[in-house]
Order: C-alpha cells, then structure tokens, then sequence
C-alpha cells in the first residue's frame, strides 16, 4: 500500500456524491467516522506532552502572529500554532490520508496539503471570555493565499456538543457575496470587538437577503466537521465539567499558492508561513513547502 491509498474498509467512510453536493451548498460537513478511538488516545496523550514541553524541533524563527499558548498565560482558550510540524506523533496523525481524501473529495481537488494546524483547549469555565470565539470566517486571514477552496477540518479529541461550546456554522453563508466594507477584514478576530463581528455577520446576511442560521455542530468522538474557507463560525463557552480539545486543521488544494495583497490602507498583508517557507523560482514564498505544508492526499479519489 502506497502512501496516499485507503483500504475498502475506508472508501466506506468518504462522502457520497450527495453529501460533497450538500456541502457545495451549505459550507460544511459532518464525517463519518475518520479517527479511531486508539489514534485520537495517542493524538490525546501527544498533545499532553506538547502542553509538558516536549517539541521534536521548534520553529526556526518565530513568525509575527503566531498562536503559541503557555502555562503563564493562565486558564485561557489555548491556543498553539504549526502542532503538526514541532511534534512528529500529532503531525502522522494529523496526515491520515483518510482525511486528505475526504477534503479532496468537499475541495474538488486532486491534492490536499496542510497548510496550518491549531491545537485547542477551551478549558471548564463558564465565564471565561476568551472561550467565546465570535462570527469569522478564515478566508479573511488567508488574504495571501489565490485559492478559493480551502477548507478546515475541525478535529474533537471527544465526544463534542453545544454543552463543550462546540463550533458552530451559519448555513450556506460561503455563497454569500461580502458587503463592501472598506474595512480591514484580515485582522484576527482575537483582536476584534465581539459585538462588531456581529454586526458584521448580520449586515452581511442582509446584504445577501439571507437567514442567519446557526448550525451547532453535534460531533461524536472520531467523527470530523469540515468547513469551506468562506463559511462563517464561531463557537460559545463551555459549559461541561470538562476540557474541549480539538485540532483545527486548515488545508490547501494542490493549486494553492501566495499572492501579494494590500490592506485598504495599502500596507501588505502577511501570513506567519511567509517567513518560514522556501521561496519559489520568482522569489514567493512556497505554500507548498512539504516541511510546513505536506501533503496529506494526491491523487483521485
């Protein structure tokens, strides 16, 4: 068995032709089972020592906006960028070519490459403010990157549902045309209003004479939620006696590549992997760098 072939047993878990047709319409999709129960325990356990300390190798420099939790930021939503690259056990987990061929399969592409992974944990406190993660969608901060059909697979260690704050989607609003703003939509939500977002969300809808229509997503443990690049989602706080904890993994298409873009102001905007990446012939850094950007599906499904 090659590197990006699936067995029988996992062609039974891809989505039909109607599910990839319902996600076109609706920006999301719920997985069958893609993780095992013995893989999401290593992927658990891997991350356990993330949060220790432990690294298999460190960014070689560190990037402008880099997500990168630690304990002395205290029980806030941690945050931690690039999991796949520092620690080898979460990254061969992350790479399931199982998952690539779901998100070729949603993506209508022939190769899918990582292009970032965040681990999460929303920890058990109710008030926390941070656990509240308001109206975005991440085709904003991927403002140098030409593709329009990336996608991220949100990846639950558990069991996941409204009570944990689980994410949640707006339905269809990937087809959505944006209002124009003039606004500077690149920056992350972390350093936005709340309530601005909101507003945003609902101008938005209005524009496109639509519903907003909030889809908390139910994920039983294994199962994996996909989102379009374009699909607005936000997640509430997290009302269990436990932790949530998840992987968000972004993907690229094979034909995924930088592109130069302004804010309104005219200053470039710029992505953490642009001082980190290879750079290509004619001097761009490379979205398809395999050291940051492996490829975890080539080929038709």
């Amino acid at each position: 068995m090659t590197e990006f072939e699936l067995t029988e047993a996992e062609r039974a878990l891809l989505p039909t032709p109607d599910e990839v047709a319902e996600y076109a319409e609706r920006g999301w999709y719920l997985s069958r089972k893609v993780f095992t129960d013995e893989e999401l325990d290593l992927l658990q356990d891997a991350t356990e020592k993330y949060y220790e300390g432990h690294r298999d190798r460190t960014l070689p420099v560190r990037p402008p906006h880099l997500a990168a939790w630690e304990p002395s930021h205290g029980p806030v939503q941690r945050h931690n960028d690039y999991v796949h690259y520092e620690s080898e056990a979460i990254g061969r987990i992350l790479r399931k070519p199982l998952l690539g061929a779901v998100a070729a399969l949603l993506a209508g592409a022939e190769e899918i490459r990582v292009f970032q992974s965040t681990l999460i944990y929303k920890p058990p406190i109710a008030g926390e403010p941070s656990n509240q993660v308001p109206w975005h969608f991440d085709r904003h901060y991927w403002a140098t990157s030409t593709s329009e059909r990336m996608l991220t697979a949100f990846v639950p260690f558990h069991d996941c549902g409204e009570e944990l704050g689980t994410i949640t989607m707006v339905d269809g609003s990937h087809r959505w045309r944006e209002r124009p703003a003039g606004e500077d939509s690149s920056r992350h939500f972390a350093q936005r209003d709340r309530s601005e977002l909101e507003r945003l969300l609902v101008e938005n809808a209005e524009y496109n004479g639509a519903e907003v229509r909030k889809i908390p997503m139910v994920i039983p443990r294994g199962h994996v939620s996909f989102h379009h690049c374009r699909t607005y989602h936000g997640s509430g706080p997290n009302l269990a006696g436990i932790p949530r904890r998840a992987v968000s993994l972004h993907l690229q298409d094979g034909a995924n590549e930088y592109r130069a873009h302004t804010r309104p102001d005219g200053t470039p905007v710029a992505y953490n992997h642009d001082v980190l990446v290879r750079r290509t012939a004619d001097g761009r850094p490379d979205y398809a760098d395999p050291e940051f950007c492996p490829p975890i599906w080539q080929g038709a499904v």
